[in-house]
């Protein structure tokens, strides 16, 4: 097993929160089975089809290793409370399986993440955020966007 872990540790910006969900920026196409010999079920893309590095063949590549394949196009500058609704959805049908989410940069990934932990699997803030700044410190854009996701689902 540690060969796919360490191969998972070579795409860009991976990060294991936990042993059912990993996350990462945009994984070249000769790192896909990696992703599929560590044991993963699903890889969601959140990345815009226009990010850096994107794969246009990205869902076959996916699909054709056993994968399920989902794509939820953010908009890094403008990211939408619909958006973060689907990729919760889409979280609660996959369950226990074990998926690998990724944007361009594991930014968007790792807001989105944030969130899903503390609102949805009773991760405590401090421990999520650790995660969350180990990527980056959100911008503005990404700061109102957390603030707003927390207030609505608590009301």
């Amino acid at each position: 097993m540690n060969a796919p872990n360490d191969a998972l540790a070579e795409i860009y910006s991976f990060r294991l929160i936990n042993e059912k969900l990993g996350t990462a920026g945009q994984p070249r196409e000769d790192q896909f089975p990696a992703i599929a010999s560590a044991g993963y079920h699903a890889v969601v893309n959140i990345a815009l089809p226009t990010s850096d590095n994107a794969l246009v063949n990205e869902g076959s590549i996916v699909t054709r290793l056993g994968m399920s394949y989902f794509h939820i196009p953010v908009d890094f500058a403008a990211p939408k409370p619909e958006d973060f609704q689907t990729f919760c959805g889409l979280m609660k049908t996959l369950g226990n399986r074990r998926v690998f989410v990724h944007c361009a940069a594991n930014m968007r990934v790792s807001a989105f993440v944030y969130l899903y932990r503390v609102l949805f699997q009773d991760t405590l803030p401090s421990e999520a955020e650790k995660d969350l700044k180990s990527i980056w410190e959100p911008n503005p854009v990404w700061t109102q966007f957390i603030q707003q996701q927390q207030c609505l689902i608590a009301k």
